[in-house]
């Protein structure tokens, strides 16, 4: 049996159809399915079942039903998956670079949504498999997945809240002086569909960063998102001038410093990759209420370049 899903409809939703409000109120629904359990008599509105193209008026009482069923169109492969968390309700896996998240235009398979799929068979009858967020293809680290509908209902309403914490590892270009915030919102670059950009009637994006290590020519941060927004990270360091090592599409010329050797040369000109790592989450888990803290150390290709970065600096050491 399903557990029932029950929330309020916004009075900022005030006049929209009710399958609009229902996309909104439920976004980790599709609102192709949304009207379906409509129309199916599966929802309920203050105790009624109205139609789709009815218009609320905010504050009603939604009750819904939900009817999952298997989704076939992506299909179940063996990929292993590094899973650092696991129980009867979620998973914490650890994504390495290059690996796309979700199937999409010239990724038909081999992601990491057909991996889980494979792991479980039973995340077919989750959106998404579970995944309630996403990481770029060449970024490593962490993401929390759902295994029950009521561990990913509550998920999608905690990431939405701003209550999972999620902590991130970068290299920079650029020796910072000091740690700060990015509150600068983003949306589509004006011509650039590929890109986004800071715009001033964009979606709000705040990115906390300190400082963890300096080195010649370079910099290596923490960084803390308060909101999630597509490529949020890349474009906040590349904003104040700090753009990603090896990003392809927000970075900036080759930055090497002077006098480097032959081997960190070779490694800064062959990271071909934004070195951002997904290292901490940390969150309530959503059925016991229990804190869930995972760590994930980063990647090798990351930690080579970290390694050749402080060796570099004990070479040339700065003048006091």
């Amino acid at each position: 049996m399903t557990d029932l899903l029950e929330r309020t409809i916004g009075d900022h939703l005030r006049g929209q159809r009710l399958d609009q409000a229902l996309a909104a109120v439920f976004p980790e629904y599709s609102r192709s399915r949304l009207k379906s359990w409509l129309e199916a008599g599966r929802v309920l509105v203050d105790g009624v079942v109205l139609k789709p193209r009815d218009r609320v008026i905010g504050g009603e009482w939604v009750r819904v039903a939900p009817e999952l069923t298997a989704d076939t169109r992506v299909e179940a492969e063996d990929i292993p998956i590094d899973v650092r968390y696991e129980d009867d309700h979620l998973l914490v896996v650890c994504k390495p670079p290059g690996l796309v998240v979700h199937p999409g235009a010239g990724n038909a398979g081999a992601t990491l949504q057909n991996a889980l799929l494979g792991f479980d068979e039973r995340l077919n009858q989750i959106p998404r498999a579970g995944l309630v967020h996403r990481i770029d293809k060449d970024t490593s680290g962490l993401l929390v997945v759902a295994r029950s509908l009521e561990a990913h209902t509550e998920l999608v309403r905690a990431l939405a809240a701003h209550e999972i914490k999620r902590t991130y590892f970068a290299i920079v270009n650029g020796v910072m002086t000091a740690g700060g915030t990015v509150d600068a919102p983003l949306d589509r670059h004006r011509t650039d569909r590929l890109r986004q950009a800071v715009r001033m009637h964009g979606r709000d994006a705040i990115t906390h960063y300190r400082v963890v290590q300096r080195y010649r020519a370079h910099t290596h941060v923490r960084l803390q998102l308060e909101t999630g927004r597509t490529h949020q990270i890349r474009v906040h360091m590349e904003h104040i001038g700090f753009p990603l090592v090896g990003d392809p599409l927000y970075g900036r010329r080759l930055l090497l410093p002077k006098q480097a050797d032959e081997s960190l040369i070779a490694l800064l000109k062959n990271f071909k990759r934004q070195a951002l790592h997904a290292a901490e989450l940390e969150f309530k888990h959503p059925i016991t209420g229990d804190e869930v803290m995972v760590k994930a150390d980063v990647p090798a290709d990351y930690a080579e370049l970290i390694a050749a970065l402080g060796v570099d600096l004990k070479q040339h050491p700065p003048r006091r």
